[in-house]
C-alpha cells in the first residue's frame, strides 16, 4: 500500500474521514513515474474507503475511483477546488478499465463498499458517479435494487468530470469518446521495455554462451566476446524497434489484430536486412553463393515473431480490444510466432557448426 501526502482529517457527522489533497504532490509524480517502469507497481495502490475533498457536505457529489493510486490521484487532481467525496473500491490496486474486466471493479465490490462505509448515513441523495469505463461490469439497475443508491456514469477522462457535473450529470459527444492519441500510447512504452528486459536478458545470456562454440566441439571464449556480443546487440535492436514503433505507428499499421500490426513491423526489418544483404553482395562479388544462410534465416524468422509478440502485449492497454477478440487472437498467434521462434533457433545453433 502507498502513502498519501497532504493529507488531514476531517470530521463529518461525528465521523473521521481522510482528506486528500487536489494538488499532488511531488512524491505522487515520482510514484507515478515509478510505476510507468514497473518499479512497484503491483504495490501502488491506496486503500479502499471514503475520501474527501475539500469540505464535503450530505449534498456533495460521490465519485467511485478503483484504489490503483494513478487512477485516485488522477481523479482527485481533477476535482480542484471543488467538495467532494470519493469512494474508493478495492481493485486489487488494479486501474478502472482492468479491473472492470477482472470484474474486482463491478456491481458486488460497490454494494459491498457502500455498506462498509456507511454511506447513507453520510449523504442525503442516493447518487454516484461512477466511470465509464467501469460499465461492462457495473449493473446500475443491480446495484440501486441491493443498495438503493442511483449509478450515473461519468465521463471517460477524469479531466471532464467538472464540465460534466456543472452541466447536469449531461455529457456531450466527446465526453463519451474513447481516445488513443499519440501522448497516451508513448506513456504504455516504459512499462514493456522493463517487462522485456526481465526475459531479454535471459535469452541474451543464452545466445552470448552458445555464440562460443566454434564446431567440432570446440569453445572460444573469443567468439563469445565478439559475435556472441554481436548476436546480444542485433537480439537487443530487434526488441526495442517494436516496442517503440508498436504504438507510435498503431493507427497506421495495416491489420486490425495487434499481432498482424507487430508483423508488419518485423517484415520490415526482413527486408531491411535483405537490403543489406544485397548492398554488401554488391560490394563483395560471389559473397551471396558463399554466405552460409542459416544465420540470416534465423533472423529473418525471429524478426516478425517477436515484432508480432511484442506489440500483441499492447492489446490489455487500449480499449480498442476486447477480451474475446483478444482470446481469438492469442489462439492463432502464439502458436505460429512459437513455432517460427523454434525454426529460427535450430537454424542458428546449425549455424555454429557450419
Amino acid at each position: 500500500m502507498t502513502k498519501l501526502h497532504n493529507t488531514s482529517t476531517i470530521t463529518f457527522k461525528d465521523r473521521e474521514f481522510v482528506k486528500v489533497s487536489t494538488e499532488l504532490a511531488f512524491t505522487d509524480r515520482i510514484g507515478t513515474w515509478k510505476a510507468r517502469w514497473d518499479m512497484g507497481r503491483m504495490h501502488y495502490f491506496v486503500e479502499p474507503g471514503l475520501y474527501a475533498i475539500g469540505d464535503p457536505t450530505d449534498i456533495s457529489d460521490v465519485l467511485v475511483s478503483a484504489n490503483y493510486k494513478m487512477s485516485f490521484d488522477r481523479l482527485r487532481a481533477s476535482m480542484a477546488g471543488r467538495d467532494a467525496w470519493i469512494l474508493v473500491l478495492d481493485t486489487d490496486g488494479i486501474n478502472v478499465w482492468c479491473a472492470a474486466g477482472k470484474g474486482t471493479f463491478g456491481t458486488d465490490e460497490l454494494v459491498k463498499r457502500i455498506e462498509d462505509v456507511k454511506l447513507g448515513e453520510i449523504i442525503s441523495h442516493k447518487t454516484l458517479i461512477v466511470p465509464q469505463l467501469g460499465a461492462p461490469s457495473v449493473a446500475a439497475h443491480t446495484v440501486r435494487e441491493l443498495s438503493g443508491f442511483g449509478v450515473v456514469f461519468g465521463p471517460v477522462r477524469c479531466e471532464d468530470l467538472p464540465a460534466f457535473i456543472d452541466a447536469g450529470y449531461e455529457a456531450t459527444p466527446g465526453m463519451r469518446r474513447i481516445e488513443f492519441p499519440l501522448a497516451d500510447r508513448m506513456v504504455l512504452i516504459p512499462v514493456e521495455i522493463v517487462f522485456g528486459f526481465k526475459y531479454l536478458i535471459y535469452v541474451g545470456l543464452v545466445v552470448f554462451l552458445l555464440s562460443g562454440f566454434a564446431g567440432e566441439g570446440l569453445y572460444s571464449s573469443d567468439m563469445a566476446m565478439t559475435y556472441g556480443l554481436s548476436n546480444v546487440k542485433l537480439l537487443l535492436f530487434v526488441f526495442m524497434i517494436p516496442v517503440v514503433l508498436g504504438p507510435v505507428l498503431l493507427p497506421w499499421l495495416p491489420g486490425r489484430a495487434f499481432c498482424v500490426k507487430g508483423l508488419w513491423i518485423g517484415l520490415a526489418m526482413d527486408a531491411f536486412l535483405l537490403w543489406r544483404i544485397l548492398q554488401l553482395s554488391r560490394a563483395n562479388p560471389g559473397m551471396l553463393c558463399e554466405l552460409d544462410w542459416f544465420l540470416p534465416g534465423a533472423w529473418l524468422l525471429v524478426m516478425p515473431a517477436l515484432a508480432s509478440f511484442v506489440v500483441m502485449n499492447y492489446t490489455g492497454t487500449t480499449t480498442y480490444t476486447s477480451l474475446s477478440g483478444v482470446k481469438k487472437e492469442m489462439k492463432v498467434a502464439i502458436p505460429l510466432q512459437a513455432i517460427a521462434v523454434v525454426v529460427a533457433s535450430a537454424f542458428w545453433i546449425a549455424s555454429l557448426f557450419v
